[in-house]
């Protein structure tokens, strides 16, 4: 991201050191991390290298859906490799559980033993030294299949069941119900119908999934070595199903090259790792996911169809909702976060930004022979985003109400707050027409709106405004704890800070970072808090056998949970370093205050003692400690912020459509959010820019694609169309700070960008030219199809 992609220039550069007393929160301090990944210096799973070190390769299935009727692995064996099949591990399977009564729970085998249900899930696995012996190795296995009819599309009538438990393939149906949907829309002035259906894409982060475990005999200890973004999570499943404690696991997620949720979920083939480590003992396996693997066989995502209606009266006010939505879930329920994390998603956030009284939505999540759908950056929401949006510009179309204006009329405002959904969450946020208002202004509205008059009065290339605004529930707490009522309740996280006896903290956080600079801004955090300088702080992370627990990297959370944890934690420090000051230097604890490592007493310029000298005597000359005060200067403590807290954001931007290859082109593009209070301006701008680009890819360019067999058309990247630099315009990010009610009035920032770019593309296209946008990706054949008046085929 180019400096000129802020709206404020002065957050954008990397700030020297803050002057004493000033704090390092709010600044661009120079990110911890950047050292050692920008020289090279980065340790990946990838860059795990040990003695003895063997290689994996997995065996997959060329079928959507078959069954195994013979595997032969002797000739693999005599060339001298390890192999391993789903006989091996047939007693060990994933169950992702849910408490809802719809929910069919079904089991995911570590390696398939009776029945492939999609193309490229693995079903045998070998091992030698270095990964090209392995590939060779897998020539030698062979497997017969007896292929089955395979179901592909969600919504068509399904060709077999997937599993046996699920006949008509749902394995998750609900329905969100307010207020009386059918006689408000008999009487409505107008009732706007549509079937949209949404691409099915990925995360594709740059990093592909990857592990070594290594099984330690002498211990019976198992280390795992992956890049997840739940290493507490992977740990304790790890634990369960090889039969033991907790204790016995140690999972490390070093240096993670991107998650996007893709890395949130807990694989089989991490499962088969560990178990051949601890069949090859003393010898660590290896295995690192190259990009055709990532396609075939990592979690996909937002594969839905939504069957919406939606009523206005006459001034343009939304009055009910019927939706449908079918999710495709792909052949499995993920690990831990099941088949109802997208349907469930669609459902409770369909309303977004608006008021609405009466609400009727279906969702369900249909097993289809395709890779499992999981979590990806907004689950859900960019899809959900879109179909509303759709409904507002198709309303005022027809009502012919400015599209800025309908929104306007319907937005929750800071009035309304907290506001009741018709799902039933509680929207605390109430900004988004001033993050609507702060883009427009930004876009310079009235001037893009003058300069498409000019076009169409003298027929240049025609220019569309395209709008979104959207809502973002981030850092769930346990009342509102992400994924379908799950045996276990998402909504903590736990820190420790340590003084050292050299005055310096040392931060054992649950959080874990992919890049995210969680490093610095937990950093940041605990600095302030302690009341020490920022360059004194290590933080530590990414290993369960330190940090007590943290749920890890998914729903926006770290900063509001993560982050609120090392607040509390280092607050907690703060006052133990009070309490000894204070009785060290003779003075009251009221009076001192803590700063740059540095103590106090209220108006005297100069400081009476140092941390340091504080914690010298913590840790090292305890005949010094006052009465009633222990040795040692750390504390740890959980956070749960109960709900969460709603962030805020709108997108506008201008396109340019070429009606010759029906390109579109964006012109200028600007994101205005509400995070709350901005840890490290530099890092929340890179994140809403980061954001903005997957959405962008996923509204023009990235489709996974199946033909009906149930093999996967676009299998790499001269297939599966990525955006590069080259395709992502300059933004215009603005910021609505309104703090939120938690320790750091922090929002959730990581995924709101995702949200807007499928609404806001769709919507700039129908205002250029009138084009209905049912589908997507917005790809250009579609564009040139409809200009060219050519019958819409779905799934083309």
């Amino acid at each position: 991201m180019s400096e000129d992609t802020v709206v404020d220039e002065d957050r954008a550069g990397v700030d020297a050191p803050a002057p004493a007393g000033t704090g390092s929160l709010g600044r661009n301090v120079r990110r911890k991390e950047d050292h050692r990944l920008i020289t090279g210096r980065g340790r990946f799973v990838t860059d795990v290298e040990l003695p003895r070190m063997r290689h994996v390769a997995f065996l997959r299935s060329p079928y959507g859906h078959a069954r195994i009727t013979g595997t032969d692995t002797a000739a693999a064996r005599e060339a001298g490799f390890g192999v391993f099949t789903g006989a091996d591990f047939a007693d060990v399977e994933l169950r992702a559980q849910s408490a809802l009564p719809s929910y069919v729970e079904t089991a995911q085998p570590v390696l398939a033993h009776e029945t492939v249900r999609f193309a490229g899930e693995a079903v045998a696995a070998v091992v030698a030294r270095d990964r090209y012996r392995a590939e060779d190795g897998l020539e030698l296995v062979t497997v017969d299949y007896e292929p089955l009819a395979p179901t592909v599309c969600a919504w068509a009538a399904p060709s077999a069941p997937v599993h046996a438990e699920a006949p008509d393939n749902v394995l998750l149906e609900r329905r969100f119900d307010a207020g009386d949907v059918d006689g408000v829309l008999a009487s409505a002035a107008l009732v706007v119908e549509r079937e949209l259906i949404t691409n099915r894409h990925a995360g594709n982060p740059m990093e592909c999934r990857a592990g070594v475990a290594v099984w330690d005999p002498g211990d019976g200890k198992l280390t795992f070595w992956n890049g997840t973004q739940v290493p507490h999570i992977a740990r304790n499943l790890i634990a369960e199903l090889m039969g033991l404690p907790e204790s016995k696991v140690r999972v490390i997620a070093p240096d993670v090259g991107g998650g996007f949720g893709v890395k949130a979920v807990i694989y089989p083939e991490d499962l088969a790792l560990c178990l051949m480590a601890r069949e090859m003992p003393g010898i660590p396996l290896k295995w690192v996911e190259d990009r055709a693997e990532h396609l075939l066989a990592a979690t996909h995502a937002r594969d839905h169809r939504y069957v919406m209606r939606a009523g206005f009266d006459a001034r343009g006010t939304l009055l009910a909702v019927d939706a449908d939505v079918t999710c495709n879930v792909g052949a499995y329920s993920v690990y831990p976060w099941t088949a109802g994390i997208e349907p469930l998603m669609a459902g409770g956030l369909l309303s977004g930004p608006y008021k609405l009284d009466h609400y009727r939505c279906t969702v369900r999540g249909v097993a289809t022979n395709t890779a499992p759908s999981g979590p990806y950056r907004g689950v859900a929401r960019p899809a959900s985003v879109f179909a509303m949006e759709t409904m507002f510009d198709a309303a005022a179309a027809q009502l012919d109400i400015d599209a800025i204006e309908i929104r306007r009329r319907n937005l929750i405002t800071p009035d309304d707050v907290p506001y009741r959904m018709p799902s039933r969450l509680v929207d605390d946020s109430g900004h988004y027409g001033e993050c609507l208002d702060t883009a427009l202004e930004a876009l310079d509205y009235d001037a893009v709106r003058a300069e498409q008059r000019r076009r169409r009065e003298n027929g240049g290339s025609p220019i569309g405004i395209g709008v979104a605004v959207y809502n973002e529930l981030t850092g769930l707490g346990r009342a509102a704890s992400a994924g379908p009522r799950m045996p276990f309740r998402t909504g903590h996280d736990a820190c420790t800070v340590r003084v050292d006896p050299d005055g310096r903290v040392t931060v054992l956080s649950g959080v874990t970072s992919q890049g995210q600079g969680l490093e610095t801004t937990v950093a940041q955090i605990v600095a302030d808090a302690v009341g020490v300088r920022y360059e004194d702080v290590e933080v530590r992370i990414g290993d369960t056998d330190e940090s007590l627990w943290g749920f890890g990297a998914f729903s926006s959370r770290q900063a509001v949970i993560g982050g609120g944890a090392a607040h509390n934690t280092g607050t907690a420090v703060r006052q133990k370093i009070i309490t000894l000051a204070a009785a060290l230097i003779e003075a009251a604890e009221g009076d001192l205050r803590v700063a740059d490592g540095e103590i106090y007493v209220v108006g005297e310029p100069k400081p009476q003692i140092t941390v340091a000298e504080v914690a010298r005597v913590a840790y090292l000359e305890s005949n010094r400690l006052p009465d009633g005060i222990a040795p040692g200067l750390d504390a740890t403590t959980f956070y749960d912020p109960i709900r969460g807290a709603f962030a805020a954001g709108a997108q506008v931007a201008a396109i340019e459509v070429d009606r010759t290859t029906g390109e579109l082109r964006i012109l200028s593009y600007v994101c205005v959010e509400d995070a709350g209070r901005a840890l490290h301006p530099q890092i929340v701008d890179g994140q809403i820019a980061g954001s903005i680009a997957q959405g962008l890819g996923g509204a023009l360019y990235e489709h996974l694609v199946y033909d009906d067999d149930g093999n996967l058309s676009t299998g790499t990247l001269l297939d599966y169309l990525m955006p590069t630099s080259a395709e992502i315009p300059d933004m215009v990010i603005g910021h609505v700070s309104r703090p939120a009610a938690n320790p750091l009035g922090v929002r959730g920032v990581g995924e709101g960008g995702t949200l807007g770019p499928n609404a806001v593309l769709a919507g700039a296209l129908r205002d250029a030219l009138g084009i209905e946008v049912d589908e997507l990706p917005v790809s250009p054949a579609r564009v040139w199809k409809a200009l060219a008046g050519v019958p819409r085929e779905v799934g083309t």
